[in-house]
């Protein structure tokens, strides 16, 4: 992980993952690019009634750099390589850009509440950036004073195809020195499976990274839905963060579904990290 990046708005939130951001750049030495979009509504750059002159964007820019230099003058800010970034437009978009143009490992936002990504993202951008984001995303849900994670909870169907997923968790656990639980939700009805089928499949999928199948690393939780099961098993093993792989547009991939991805990110008090199959 050598370059993470945090978009804030100035909201309490946002701070929130700044704040996680910056332990996690010095815990790996890693920049820390901290972003600010200005978002102008696109028929300011339109439609001739509501067009801006060049020098009407300027001076936007200039209080908005203004106040991101004062909200940057933070004492857990200090000893990290800090790139700040401030952008006109859309937020999804120039988060995008960012990502792209400074090879970005690892996204960190700040949610509000049970209704999303709010402070940050509105709407549909949240789909944007915690479903369809190419690099891993963490979602922090609240304060964290101290950063210690010991128990991460890795959610998944255990298709070989979430391999690199679940490659990619592990080092992101490894490096809080953390215990990695794994995490089947069984269904009821037409998605049930017995315990030997679960376990078999879990065999094959720990076999091929090397680790063995027992009680300690191994949860089978029984509930009415992936989401419940997912917080509900997470509250269970007393988990400090919860990993869950992503598949694009179809969303989580077989074994999750349609909006699960945001569902779980929205409820969950817990820290959520995705990562793209």
């Amino acid at each position: 992980m050598n370059k993470i990046l945090v978009p804030v708005d100035f909201s309490t939130p946002s701070e929130n993952a700044l704040k996680v951001a910056a332990e996690l750049a010095k815990r790996n030495d890693a920049e820390l690019h901290v972003l600010h979009v200005i978002e102008l509504a696109e028929s300011l750059f339109g439609a001739e009634q509501f067009n801006v002159n060049d020098d009407q964007i300027i001076f936007f820019m200039k209080l908005a750099k203004e106040r991101f230099e004062d909200f940057l003058k933070k004492d857990y800010l200090k000893g990290t390589d800090l790139i700040d970034h401030v952008e006109p437009g859309s937020t999804s978009l120039a988060i995008n850009q960012v990502v792209k143009n400074n090879e970005i490992d690892l996204i960190v936002m700040g949610s509000s509440g049970s209704s999303g990504l709010e402070e940050i993202v509105i709407g549909s951008n949240t789909e944007k950036v915690v479903r369809y984001s190419e690099v891993p995303v963490l979602v922090v849900k609240n304060e964290i004073k101290d950063i210690s994670i010991k128990t991460v909870v890795f959610a998944s169907n255990f298709e070989l195809e979430n391999l690199e997923a679940y490659k990619k968790a592990k080092t992101f656990a490894d490096s809080f020195d953390a215990k990695m639980k794994m995490l089947y939700v069984n269904l009821p009805g037409n998605q049930f499976s017995s315990t030997l089928e679960i376990q078999e499949q879990m065999r094959v999928f720990l076999n091929k990274v090397e680790m063995p199948l027992n009680k300690n690393n191994v949860e089978i939780f029984n509930d009415y839905s992936i989401e419940e099961g997912v917080l509900n098993g997470a509250e269970r093993l007393k988990a400090d963060l919860i990993i869950i792989p992503t598949h694009g547009r179809k969303g989580l991939a077989h074994f999750f579904n349609g909006s699960i991805s945001e569902d779980v990110v929205n409820h969950s008090d817990r820290p959520v990290l995705t990562l793209k199959i």
